[in-house]
């Protein structure tokens, strides 16, 4: 069993997806049952049993339980639509998302380990139409790259790449390493998290093959940074594929900042790089996840300067115009020659900022309020 378990294709063929196979592995309330069945009508909902195994079996608030098993709430969502950023505007031919001037999201794989319940395209991509994409749909992207020069950075994205086999998807990255305008390569995939027994020897063989690749990865909780995960980091890392961490900020799992700090903190243990901290989407399905833009700012407020920056992500909110940086503000604005700036813990720093002989004094002087709540003076900081 021990040999099966860690077999990644052993853990697609028997992914939960029923709740009599959920039943086996955590206990559902008659409540919990009518909201698992409903939502699971609406959303398609897989669980890899290596994931399913790091869930409390007691605690239906289990941060690990709450990211996949299907809930009554998803169906609760007067504010969130199917595609908030609007990809479908975005996307000149089938497969391709395209935002940014010399960058495109390449979506090659509509099926993923684990289907999560605040996935970005968990109505528009994945379990829609089958889960296979046509190959005549991924060259069309991959004639799109070679006929557009600007584009130099692919993403490879989904569903999850990793979900096809190694020579599915060498074949993409041999004819996306072959296009001379396309200078970097990456792949975003949660199976470091959801399915670690991905993450094969061969795989990393394969992939060390088309640097410069990057592939970015999610880890919500740090309960998710298993030995398996870690393996599987340490694999990808030591083939020389440089690892970051797209968090996801969800209400009641990880909207803390103890549990943030945590979580950056075993990352950056594991060789993973805190990359962003991403405002949950208004998402149809959603709105129990969702949390108040300033919260995610706070959460970065305690974060930069309490750990090494390093570990600290950029909180972003992704919108149709590409993602926003939505930070809190240090710097508090001019006065006279200096700028004024806040330190991590407050205080008020006047660093020396004399403009260039010949140019204007900026019209805003730095404000004598504090900007984080409106009230105190900088003065007294």
């Amino acid at each position: 069993m021990d040999d099966q378990f860690d077999d990644w294709k052993w853990q697609m063929r028997n992914r939960i997806s029923t709740l009599e196979e959920l039943l086996r592995s955590v206990r559902v309330s008659p409540g919990e049952t009518e909201g698992i069945q409903k939502a699971g009508q609406s959303f398609a909902w897989a669980i890899t049993p290596y994931y399913a195994s790091l869930m409390d079996p007691r605690d239906p608030d289990c941060p690990i339980r709450k990211q996949v098993v299907p809930s009554e709430e998803e169906l609760n969502d007067d504010l969130g639509v199917p595609d908030p950023l609007e990809e479908g505007k975005h996307s000149p031919v089938d497969s391709v998302i395209r935002v940014y001037p010399d960058r495109i999201a390449f979506t090659v794989s509509k099926e993923c380990p684990t289907y999560c319940r605040h996935c970005l395209r968990k109505k528009r991509v994945v379990g829609e139409d089958g889960c296979s994409m046509t190959w005549e749909k991924i060259e069309q992207g991959i004639q799109y790259v070679r006929e557009n020069p600007e584009i130099r950075d692919v993403l490879l994205t989904g569903g999850d790449p990793l979900m096809m086999s190694d020579e599915r998807l060498e074949r993409i990255l041999s004819a996306l390493h072959d296009i001379p305008s396309v200078e970097v390569l990456r792949i975003g995939s949660r199976a470091p998290c959801t399915l670690p027994q991905r993450i094969t020897p061969e795989l990393c063989e394969m992939l060390q093959k088309y640097h410069p690749l990057y592939l970015n990865t999610q880890f919500n909780h740090a309960r998710e940074i298993t030995p398996e995960a870690e393996e599987a980091c340490a694999r990808l890392a030591d083939a020389g594929i440089p690892l970051g961490n797209q968090t996801v900020l969800l209400r009641g799992i990880n909207d803390d900042v103890s549990t943030q700090k945590k979580l950056v903190r075993e990352l950056m243990r594991i060789r993973v790089r805190p990359y962003y901290l991403y405002q949950c989407q208004v998402l149809t399905g959603t709105r129990h996840f969702r949390t108040p833009v300033e919260c995610g700012t706070e959460i970065i407020r305690n974060l930069q300067g309490w750990t090494s920056g390093l570990a600290v992500p950029k909180f972003v909110v992704d919108t149709p115009y590409g993602k926003i940086p939505a930070g809190p503000d240090y710097m508090v604005g001019r006065r006279g020659d200096k700028m004024v700036l806040r330190s991590f813990d407050g205080r008020r720093w006047e660093e020396p900022n004399p403009l260039p002989e010949g140019d204007s004094e900026p019209a805003v002087e730095a404000d004598s309020r504090c900007t984080e709540c409106g009230s105190c003076s900088v003065s007294e900081e």
